[in-house]
């Protein structure tokens, strides 16, 4: 009996999804435990994963809407034991894939002689544009000039045509939807406020060079900044607990708890995976934990459960060499920081014009919840314990 391939359940509110992307083709032997499809649903993506070994048979195409549940392909168990059929001798003729001629392609064609089929293209699924014909087009060598006669001056030369669309237009993936969506209402439903401070990494700087080598050879994982500024925001959030609370209709409720997210681009889109109980990990503990979600988040394979409960998010828009910036609320929490570059700048020491790595820090907030100088002692603290790492050690 043949076994169906079923898109599965995600999390009580995920109902349906896109089925974004075939890994195999209709006819295909698949074996267990194969990737068979990847689904994009509001909130994750993930694979669908062959429960058995044989030919599979595909029901739905890529690009569909589906529901949880939905039955998208079978598989005939025992077929992958079956000889595959003999490869039939292909003409090189017949290998060719067919070009769909614009009339621009045609009118070149008529008038130059040229032969489309001969003409490697360079447009979608491989069919020969405007541009393809122009540049197999042979330029005409020019006449000589006579010796005696001045040469006239050269046409300005102008550029061919870019190959290819101007334009492409595709709908957005569901998860960039929800993506979209969300940001734009955690501007139009919170009071958000940025305050921002500059923080000297000089410290932070010369215990990863001082520790670095031990701690890899210890730890198998490179000490970052991320770990240094996950245990200041825990630290901070101790000290000013305003800040770990969120709104809930006309409800304040308090956490208690130090669950943080970290803001991690991927091809799909920002995702804020969270690292539990921040406040009981050691160091190696915290980048072991963020390069794991991070790695997941990127691949594709995070899952609901990741994404949810956090209480405070870190973004660190730096990597990307972003200066400044006012990121923007992770609903429903009521605040995120946002890292930045790190530069050296003058700074004033001690009466003294110094030169020193300086970073801005930005922390966005929910003013409905935290009034500014809770935010900004939350700042001042994160800076703090940057400055002056010994803090995290005491808890001062």
């Amino acid at each position: 009996m043949p076994l169906e391939v079923k898109i599965p359940a995600l999390g009580e509110s995920i109902n349906s999804g896109v089925l974004a992307k075939w890994h195999v083709k209709d006819g295909d032997l698949v074996a267990k435990d194969q990737p068979l499809f990847e689904l994009e649903t509001d909130k994750i993506t993930s694979e669908g994963i062959a429960e058995a070994a044989g030919r599979i048979s595909l029901k739905v195409a890529a690009g569909a809407e589906v529901k949880i549940g939905a039955v998208v392909a079978v598989i005939e168990e025992g077929a992958a034991s079956a000889a595959a059929p003999a490869p039939t001798e292909i003409h090189k003729s017949e290998t060719q894939i067919p070009k769909s001629e614009s009339p621009a392609v045609r009118r070149i064609a008529a008038e130059t002689g040229i032969d489309p089929a001969k003409v490697k293209g360079t447009g979608k699924d491989g069919r020969v544009t405007k541009g393809d014909m122009l540049a197999a087009t042979p330029v005409a060598e020019a006449p000589k000039a006579k010796p005696q006669t001045p040469a006239a001056p050269s046409a300005p030369t102008i550029a061919p045509a870019p190959t290819g669309e101007r334009q492409t237009r595709r709908k957005l993936t569901p998860l960039r939807a929800k993506i979209a969506e969300r940001l734009v209402q955690a501007q139009h439903e919170a009071a958000m406020l940025t305050t921002f401070n500059e923080v000297d990494m000089s410290a932070v700087m010369a215990l990863r060079k001082k520790y670095q080598d031990d701690f890899v050879k210890k730890h198998g994982v490179k000490l970052g900044f991320m770990s240094f500024f996950t245990k200041a925001v825990v630290n901070a959030l101790r000290e000013v607990p305003a800040i770990n609370a969120r709104l809930e209709d006309d409800t304040l409720v308090q956490n208690h708890y130090y669950d943080i997210g970290m803001a991690v681009s991927t091809p799909k889109g920002l995702m804020v995976p969270v690292i539990r109980n921040c406040d009981q990990l050691g160091m190696a503990d915290i980048e072991k934990s963020i390069a794991e979600v991070a790695g997941r988040a990127r691949d594709g394979r995070v899952t609901l459960a990741d994404l949810e409960g956090g209480v405070f998010t870190i973004t660190n828009g730096g990597i990307f060499g972003s200066m400044l910036s006012t990121p923007i609320l992770n609903a429903p929490q009521s605040a995120i920081l946002g890292l930045h570059a790190i530069n050296d700048r003058p700074v004033a020491v001690d009466g003294q014009v110094v030169i020193r790595p300086m970073m801005y820090l930005a922390l966005s907030y929910d003013h409905r919840v935290v009034d500014g100088r809770e935010a900004v002692t939350f700042l001042v603290k994160v800076k703090q314990a940057i400055e002056d790492p010994s803090r995290l050690l005491i808890g001062a």
